[in-house]
């Protein structure tokens, strides 16, 4: 049965826990999932305080992964799911502890701004041979004004997007399905479709 890594953005907080009741709601039909959290807030606190301190990238990574771990607190209370510190395929639905997962062994990140949650989730994907899916608060990857159907990786890198420059370079061969999650609704019935958004190419 289908199972996908699946990053759920810091900005889809606002609905993000009525995305994971969901998503938990699907996997009574065969569906898993490895939830992978963004930063959200707690990440963009860090990203201010690296800009007005004299913080190395090094210490804002690790600072930046704990952002993660915290959202991923916040996604699992009160909906039902599990958090897990193991990079595995679970079975149901499991939010990941990145923190306690990648301090031992974080090899293909790089320990800068270029490299964030969308790369941790790249990553988790490739170590799991597993198909990855980004839910974010746009239609998909927009170039020039428009929602492209399908777009290659390297066509979007040094370009500003909704994905981060790590994760396209992660994607060697693999690809990444950009999906609104705005609607949950509306993103259940897009992943059962197999339709909207984007897909990236690597």
């Amino acid at each position: 049965m289908p199972f996908y890594v699946l990053k759920l953005g810091g900005s889809l907080m606002s609905v993000s826990r009525d995305l994971v009741r969901a998503l938990l709601e699907l996997t009574a039909e065969g569906y898993s999932f490895l939830v992978i959290p963004g930063g959200g807030p707690m990440a963009d606190l860090v990203r201010d305080l690296y800009s007005r301190y004299s913080i190395s990238q090094e210490a804002a990574h690790w600072m930046a992964v704990l952002a993660m771990e915290q959202y991923a607190y916040f996604l699992a209370d009160g909906t039902g799911a599990k958090l897990t510190r193991k990079i595995q395929r679970p079975d149901g639905l499991e939010i990941l502890l990145p923190y306690n997962a990648f301090l031992e062994d974080d090899s293909g990140l790089c320990h800068s701004w270029e490299y964030t949650s969308d790369s941790i989730a790249a990553l988790v994907a490739l170590r799991l041979d597993a198909p990855l899916i980004k839910a974010t608060d746009v239609e998909g990857v927009i170039l020039n004004g428009q929602v492209m159907k399908e777009v290659r990786a390297s066509a979007l890198l040094g370009r500003e997007t909704c994905i981060d420059q790590g994760a396209l370079r992660l994607m060697k061969g693999r690809s990444c399905w950009v999906i609104c999650g705005l609607d949950p609704g509306r993103f259940i019935s897009s992943l059962r479709r197999g339709e909207g958004g984007t897909i990236i190419n690597g």
